[in-house]
């Protein structure tokens, strides 16, 4: 990575870093010192905030010196004497600033939630975040691919454990049919389908909040659905979830065509009424 970023800053470009898999490494790396120029750091997985389910998918972005001063304004700016300002325009400090932002600016709570999170750990305990996730990750790894296809066998993971749907073949099950087979199972299903290179992607971050009791409770339940599946059991998951609130239901249509309001099949009455 520190060559990439050598030939790349070389070429008179900037080093853009992708933060999503941030904690494999945080308290353990410095992207900077790797010579990232811009970096986003999402929250959720790496601080705390939970993942999945829609979001918030959202974190601050940090620069490097080169980038620093263009960063757009507000900026929270020291007063030198314990206090801050805002620089609310391209003015002063900020006077290079590309911009004044006037978006939504985010989830404050994450934020809030995330600084609590990095401070009740400390750096020592940070390191230990990164230690683990990758930890939990290697041990589903090892558990699972006893039945399923790693996407990449050789050697360990980092804080994702990949497999792909090889292990699937001439079952007529799919990747979604084990994730709504999962539902029954009482489990959030994995990721699925991403990343796009690899077949059947099923995605396991189980990141270091999870204790070897509930790693070793979702290996068996995933387990025992790939010894089913090369079974032949094929209505546990064509019909699956059979337990669930709602089916299984129509998803590219509804990512396609979102119903984004809500109405009642009968009107209801007001109490007034």
């Amino acid at each position: 990575m520190v060559e990439i970023a050598r030939l790349t800053h070389e070429a008179g470009a900037y080093f853009y870093a992708d933060g999503a898999n941030f904690n494999a490494i945080v308290g353990r790396v410095r992207p900077g010192d790797l010579g990232v120029d811009a970096m986003h750091i999402n929250l959720h997985k790496t601080f705390s905030t939970p993942h999945g389910g829609g979001g918030p998918g959202a974190g601050p972005v940090v620069l490097s010196e080169a980038l620093a001063p263009f960063a757009p304004a507000p900026w929270v700016v020291s007063d030198g004497q314990g206090g801050f300002r805002l620089e609310e325009r391209e003015t002063g400090e900020a006077a290079q600033a590309f911009g004044r932002m006037c978006v939504f600016h985010g989830q404050m709570g994450m934020y809030v939630r995330a600084l609590s999170y990095m401070l009740s750990h400390g750096s020592d305990g940070l390191r230990q975040v990164a230690e683990d996730a990758v930890l939990n990750a290697n041990y589903l790894k090892a558990r699972l691919e006893t039945e399923m296809t790693a996407a990449f066998p050789e050697g360990p993971c980092m804080h994702e454990a990949l497999f792909d749907d090889r292990w699937l073949d001439g079952t007529g099950i799919t990747t979604l049919d084990v994730a709504k087979a999962l539902i029954d199972e009482g489990f959030h299903p994995m990721t699925m389908y991403f990343p796009l290179v690899v077949r059947g992607a099923m995605l396991i971050e189980p990141t270091e909040t999870e204790p070897r009791a509930e790693l070793d409770r979702f290996a068996e339940a995933l387990l025992a659905l790939a010894r089913a599946a090369k079974a032949g059991e094929l209505e546990r998951f064509k019909g699956a979830p059979y337990h669930a609130p709602l089916r299984r239901l129509d998803e590219t249509r509804a990512a396609r065509q979102p119903k984004l309001r809500w109405r009642p099949d009968t009107p209801t009455a007001l109490a007034a009424e």
